[in-house]
């Protein structure tokens, strides 16, 4: 358990700070699970609507640092790859 007062305080940030990131993955894997029923579904014309918002959607994850930016630009390329077979 935190003993100093600036420990305390840094303890109280962190739980806030959770919480934001949580909803933050959320809507992440949320965004990339629709797109991957989109594929699945074979609907190239909504998935293509749909990928901007999608790269939006990851790169904002990453600029905050919830995944990396190397795993946001692999997964978009990853399912352009996958549109484009369609």
């Amino acid at each position: 358990m935190a003993n100093t007062k600036s420990a305390i305080k840094r303890i109280r940030r962190i739980s806030r700070q959770t919480v934001v990131n949580r909803a933050r993955k959320s809507r992440y894997k949320n965004a990339l699970k629709k797109m991957n029923l989109l594929i699945e579904k074979k609907k190239k014309a909504e998935a293509l609507k749909f990928l901007p918002k999608l790269n939006s959607e990851l790169m904002k994850i990453a600029k905050t640092g919830i995944i990396k930016k190397q795993n946001a630009s692999r997964n978009i390329s990853r399912i352009t790859r996958k549109i484009v077979s369609l």
